[in-house]
């Protein structure tokens, strides 16, 4: 018989077993939210009274998520820590309820099991998966500054092992399936047709008294538990854990070393109490309510968008940019005609494509079928034949308007006049790329970062007179390649580059008064950026820092006017890490050293360094920084303060934790940045002279963002 249990859950019984099924309505996945929690836990209370039930085995009715864990939404709006450790106690409860049922409960798992998802399976009495490619296992809550509160920092290592549990909880990264079974965090992996009649099957046992055998760490996973058995063993894991931790967060992420308490915890008898306790500490932070925030921002963006839907593009240019475009293009079933002007080119770009697609297939998250179906979609080319039908043209070729304009009219001569033209450039203002179009609506810009596989952020340019169906098109087809779209108009650097002119120049600038290189690095990786500032610039090319600062100036005048280092040590011929010769000291496989001591000859006060307090390197590059991307949005280069933080956060590492530029504004106050702005302008003007929205914001006392 089938019994509606709620709209969320259903039990169709079948021989004393009770196939459940969570399909939450008109989600695209499932959460503990506070109605879901109260029919599961109608559910368990007909497990433990029902004597009729044997067994029972928790299926979902989405096609790719098993349980996405807890609803966000219900953990940011608990007003204090106590409140939210309630919460994390209300899991293990429940949790407990599961690990004890009267009926074992099996778990059959396709799709992501994330979070609170997992700490239920770890609870269940047998866990299955469905053995492919979206089916993935995690705790993802250090990526929200968050621990498990469910019981998963206790019962995530009886099950795997310390080391592996630890590896889990301080990544948040996905577990495949065949490494899950490996380490014994699933019992049984099966192919997904069968994953019904072998959960159901494995039920039946359960309910004769026969249940199956519990699968455990095999091989280099059962070595490591033996180190883990003791207490010395178990304390140098632990320190290990704490310095590694320390020395990649620099102590900005609190969530880590809380997890790594709360796992040390369980083996004194206490770790339940100190999850909840911990959870709960974390839940209100402001780290936590930053990264919830961008969780929140990303997810809007990602929002589908209505647009024509594209078969088959084109990448002009078989460079690195252009063979990371067409890797992730054909990724997502999209025909590409991947062209060059040499035969070698393109034979290297499809070598590209093949690599990164490798990548994926060795860490098997791909099958090898997907991996040759994938590649049968790049068809390489030196002409323009099979252009007649491609709808987008996504052009990634040298960084000179004479060519941009000379391929455009190439392009343009053998596609139909509905094609498409997307530059991918990171300098040329999309208008001047227009001016030689004959449709100047049909030309936008993308702005992929490098490396495009892996960079999440796209900007998409719209001039004037681009077609808002054109800007619909692409931004879906941005949104179809996996990355996070900001549609950006029209201006010198966008909205990336243009923020990041400034804070390159102030670094520059404290060069020339004597500051040393790495002492500028430190102090803005201290602050939170993955890399100095000095490090990017080396990173991404002396030269096309240089060609950037060149446009920034020519167009905002002194506000934006490069540093005389950065100049003298460009007409060096110095270019950074790909030429080995730049700030810093390169070995022969291009691995960063030591600064290059040699650098400061060319540098305004030489070999003499002057000393500047941390606080105020800092304060000066980020508020620089934060400065420009409040006059973005004043100019309209942006259209929210969302976006300007996803933009920074996603486009070059500002600080995920601080919520990006217009966030960290709120979280100091606006009054307070224009206070601070106005006395570094009175030593460095006109550089921080404060934008009228921002004086406006603080006059008036208005945030620029809210949580959601």
């Amino acid at each position: 018989m089938s019994v509606g249990v709620a709209p969320a859950l259903t039990v169709d019984v079948r021989d004393s077993i009770a196939l459940i099924t969570f399909d939450t309505p008109n989600s695209p996945v499932n959460t503990f939210a506070p109605a879901a929690r109260a029919e599961f836990i109608a559910v368990l209370d007909r497990l433990e009274k029902d004597s009729s039930l044997k067994a029972a085995v928790l299926f979902s009715g989405k096609p790719d998520v098993w349980i996405a864990g807890a609803d966000v939404e219900e953990l940011m709006s608990l007003p204090t820590a106590p409140d939210a450790e309630r919460l994390s106690q209300m899991g293990h409860a429940l949790m407990d309820r599961v690990e004890r049922l009267r009926a074992p409960l099996i778990a059959a798992i396709q799709g992501a099991c994330l979070g609170g998802g997992l700490e239920l399976a770890l609870a269940c009495a047998y866990r299955i998966a469905a053995d492919t490619p979206k089916t993935v296992l995690a705790l993802p809550e250090v990526n929200l500054g968050l621990i498990p509160g469910a019981g998963g920092t206790q019962r995530l290592p009886r099950t795997v092992g310390l080391q592996q549990a630890l590896d889990m909880i301080l990544r948040g990264g996905n577990v495949r399936g065949r490494k899950a079974l490996s380490t014994a965090l699933v019992d049984e992996l099966v192919h997904p047709a069968i994953l019904r009649e072998i959960a159901l099957a494995r039920a039946q046992a359960f309910a004769a008294g026969r249940p199956p055998v519990r699968r455990k760490p095999k091989g280099a996973a059962a070595q490591r538990l033996l180190l883990e058995a003791n207490p010395v063993g178990r304390a140098v894991i632990f320190r290990q854990a704490r310095e590694q931790i320390r020395a990649k967060t620099h102590g900005n992420y609190p969530a880590p070393i809380a997890a790594i308490e709360a796992v040390a915890a369980g083996y004194s008898g206490n770790g339940y109490e100190t999850e909840a306790r911990l959870f709960g500490t974390c839940a209100v932070s402001d780290v936590s309510k930053n990264l919830v925030y961008i969780f929140f921002a990303q997810n809007a963006l990602k929002k589908s968008e209505p647009g024509a839907p594209i078969k088959k593009i084109a990448v002009l240019g078989t460079g690195f940019m252009g063979a990371g475009i067409a890797s992730v293009a054909v990724q997502q079933n999209i025909d590409v005609r991947f062209k060059d002007t040499e035969y070698g080119r393109v034979l290297k770009g499809l070598a590209a494509v093949r690599g990164v697609i490798k990548e994926r297939l060795t860490r098997k998250q791909i099958t090898r079928q997907q991996f040759d179906d994938m590649m049968s979609l790049a068809q390489g080319t030196i002409a323009y034949t099979g252009f007649g039908n491609v709808q987008v043209v996504i052009e990634a070729v040298f960084e000179s308007l004479e060519v941009k304009h000379a391929v455009l009219k190439e392009v343009e001569a053998v596609v139909p006049p509905t094609t498409i033209y997307a530059s991918n450039t990171s300098t040329i203002p999309i208008a001047k790329i227009a001016d030689a179009s004959r449709d100047r609506s049909h030309v936008i810009g993308m702005h992929f970062f490098s490396p495009v596989a892996k960079m999440p952020l796209l900007e998409v340019i719209v001039t004037p007179q681009t077609d808002p169906a054109v800007t619909s098109t692409v931004r879906a087809l941005g949104q179809r390649l996996g990355k996070t779209v900001i549609v950006v108009h029209d201006s010198p650097g966008f909205y990336v580059n243009r923020i990041l002119a400034p804070y390159i120049n102030e670094a520059g600038r404290m060069l020339d008064e004597g500051a040393a290189v790495d002492a500028i690095d430190r102090a803005l990786v201290a602050f939170g950026f993955p890399v100095g500032p000095i490090t990017l610039i080396d990173e991404v090319g002396l030269d096309i820092a240089g060609e950037s600062g060149k446009i920034m100036s020519a167009s905002f005048g002194a506000r934006l006017t490069p540093s005389t280092s950065l100049e003298r040590v460009i007409a060096a011929g110095r270019l950074g890490r790909k030429n080995r010769k730049g700030f810093y000291l390169y070995d022969d496989a291009g691995e960063k050293k030591g600064v290059d001591s040699s650098v400061y000859a060319l540098l305004p006060t030489g070999a003499q360094r002057s000393t500047i307090p941390d606080d105020d390197i800092q304060q000066r590059a980020v508020l620089a920084m934060v400065n420009e991307a409040v006059r973005c949005l004043e100019d309209g280069v942006i259209s929210s303060a969302r976006d300007g933080d996803i933009g920074a956060v996603m486009g070059f590492g500002f600080p995920p934790f601080r919520g990006g530029p217009f966030r960290y504004i709120d979280h100091l106050g606006a009054d307070a940045v224009v206070k601070k702005l106005e006395e570094l302008n009175d030593r460095y003007a006109p550089r921080f002279a404060p934008t009228e929205l921002l004086v406006e914001h603080a006059r008036k006392k208005l945030p620029f963002t809210t949580l959601k």
